[in-house]
């Protein structure tokens, strides 16, 4: 009961501070909707579907697992940004568990681009988008397993490396090649058969495909609950490593 509580105060605590700062807001979701508004049309000409719907039914669940991979990942400078200027040690004196105010924070992160990916959706909706209730808070909780598992991951990192010139070449070196091999940007049914064979071991491909099949309808296929188990089980992992190199940094 503690940890939920210690979570749920600095989760609480860490939105607030996002509310109150509405220009941070629109600066992230400018470019997941100038991508949704302007890059659609041109994807809808190259795939040759017949309609716009088809076309934000193929890039929507692409732009989600983007947001996922690239907004988690990064999430690592926003807590060197903490503990440089102090936010993280005036905590510390609080009866705050240190694994409930990491938690807390990461989960502030989910729930920010789970707000982006809800106005992606409904603007997407607007222009010819159909996708059933059930199946978009599935691909909420997919995408919320993406984020927790690359904000852990950049947690660790930042936390084994607190360098904020060195943070952002190594995320962004990570962040490329595992998008190339999640399929995001460019088809893997176009890639070598290598290429394919290395992108199993990508869990953002598995992310990704299944993405695409909630997006068509397909919640029975495979892809989707082996995306799924596969994202909690690695989540759950890299939680347990973050909170504990975060609790033994900050003692």
């Amino acid at each position: 009961m503690k940890l939920a509580r210690d979570t749920w105060l600095t989760f609480t605590y860490e939105t607030g501070q996002l509310v109150h700062n509405p220009a941070a807001v629109a600066a992230a979701l400018l470019s997941p909707v100038t991508y949704l508004l302007f890059f659609t049309p041109f994807l809808k000409s190259v795939m040759h579907v017949s309609t716009y719907a088809d076309a934000y039914r193929i890039f929507v669940p692409l732009l989600f697992c983007t947001q996922g991979l690239f907004g988690g990942l990064f999430a690592g400078l926003v807590l060197l940004g903490a503990i440089r200027q102090g936010v993280i040690a005036r905590f510390r004196v609080t009866p705050l568990s240190r694994v409930g105010l990491l938690l807390g924070r990461e989960l502030m992160v989910v729930a920010m681009i789970g707000f982006q990916a809800v106005v992606i959706t409904v603007i997407a909706l607007i222009f010819g988008l159909r996708v059933p209730p059930a199946n978009f808070l599935l691909a909420l909780i997919v995408l919320a397993m993406m984020v927790l598992l690359g904000v852990s991951v950049s947690y660790a990192v930042a936390i084994l490396a607190p360098n904020e010139s060195v943070l952002p070449s190594v995320m962004n070196g990570v962040a490329q090649p595992i998008s190339l091999l999640a399929g995001v940007l460019i088809p893997l049914s176009v890639a070598p058969l290598w290429v394919r064979n290395v992108a199993l071991w990508n869990p953002w491909a598995w992310a990704a495909n299944g993405m695409r099949a909630i997006f068509e309808d397909h919640l029975g296929a495979q892809v989707v609950w082996q995306a799924t188990l596969i994202l909690v089980a690695l989540a759950a992992l890299t939680l347990i490593l973050s909170s504990r190199l975060f609790t033994r940094e900050i003692a």
